[in-house]
């Protein structure tokens, strides 16, 4: 079974909701049980939202190193090219960042 707290959002497995919860410390009394079916987008949802946060990792290591290659100003066709992917990289950042927001307004979380 999967509980959420009502407090702070926070999902928990068990046959029972926890004493506390984890996140925020609310009593158990603020735990709802999920359906069957919310359940299911959350479990579902769970590999693509960490392939999300894994792509948004990855953007944050090409991003500095775009920056360390604008910062060696080889020459102005390659300063160029690390600025274009460090704008590039920005937008594919937001672009999984929104989705996962969407899972999240989904219950996919």
């Amino acid at each position: 079974m999967l509980w959420k707290c009502t407090v702070c959002g926070m999902t928990v497995e068990g046959n029972d909701a926890p004493d506390k919860c984890p996140k925020c410390g609310a009593p158990k009394e603020k735990f709802v049980q999920l359906s069957e079916e919310e359940a299911k987008k959350v479990y579902v949802s769970e590999r693509t939202n960490d392939i999300h946060m894994e792509i948004i990792g990855y953007c944050d290591k090409i991003f500095r190193l775009c920056k360390e290659g604008i910062d060696l100003d080889l020459d102005p066709p390659c300063v160029a090219l690390f600025n274009n992917a460090k704008d590039e990289i920005y937008t594919i950042k937001q672009r999984s960042k929104a989705e996962i927001a969407g899972h999240v307004g989904k219950g996919k979380w």
